[in-house]
């Protein structure tokens, strides 16, 4: 039997994508020894409030920043769906063909449990979770009662105080020197006159 390749996802909004994103996937490529890492750019995200760029605007940063990583995919599933944005629909619609592991940050970690069919979502994926400033790494009782052996990982990664939210913030601002972006993805951004006005705080 053929063996399976390894493969990491990380689902975001990506709004804009930063470099704490694409610092994540490669430091879990490496320490999980995975082939790729898939880009899962949201549609409508359940528990956020309206994004400050389209889909096709976030899409097209997130190309600009992964571009110089070959390791690094795109796979744009989530916006092909229409209605909220759940782990658990993208997971039962990707292929068999891979062994799957779900990259995530403590913050996330400590709200699994809220999310929509999450015992279900242990039975496709191994979680990995990195640090995240301010945010203890505990596992919920709930979800370590459940979990499969291996079924969770850590991820070496020193944390990093970025957020879209505060990057929106400074661009709405008129801030043209922001060291999180990708100089093109910055670019991007100032070319196409996006995030000029203050949007709803998220991550």
């Amino acid at each position: 039997m053929a063996v399976k390749p390894q493969v990491g996802l990380l689902g975001g909004s990506f709004d804009p994508v930063h470099t704490a994103h694409i610092g994540l996937a490669l430091a879990a490529i490496q320490a999980l020894s995975l082939e790729q890492v898939q880009l899962l750019p949201a549609g409508l995200p359940w528990q956020k409030g309206q994004l400050g760029a389209s889909a096709n605007d976030r899409l097209a940063m997130l190309r600009l920043a992964s571009s110089p990583y070959p390791q690094l995919h795109i796979n744009p599933i989530e916006l092909q769906r229409s209605g909220a944005t759940y782990t658990i629909d993208t997971l039962t619609a990707l292929p068999d063909s891979a062994q799957y592991t779900w990259i995530m940050g403590a913050d996330q970690l400590a709200n699994f449990c809220n999310w929509h069919r999450w015992r279900d979502i242990i039975q496709y994926v191994r979680l990995a979770v990195a640090q995240r400033p301010g945010t203890t790494l505990t596992i919920p009782p709930s979800l370590e009662q459940l979990l499969p052996d291996e079924g969770l990982v850590r991820i070496p990664f020193p944390p990093q105080d970025i957020a879209a939210s505060t990057i929106r913030l400074a661009l709405a601002q008129g801030q043209t020197h922001i060291p999180e972006l990708d100089p093109l993805v910055l670019d991007y951004i100032h070319t196409h006159q996006l995030y000029q006005q203050p949007s709803i705080p998220g991550a």
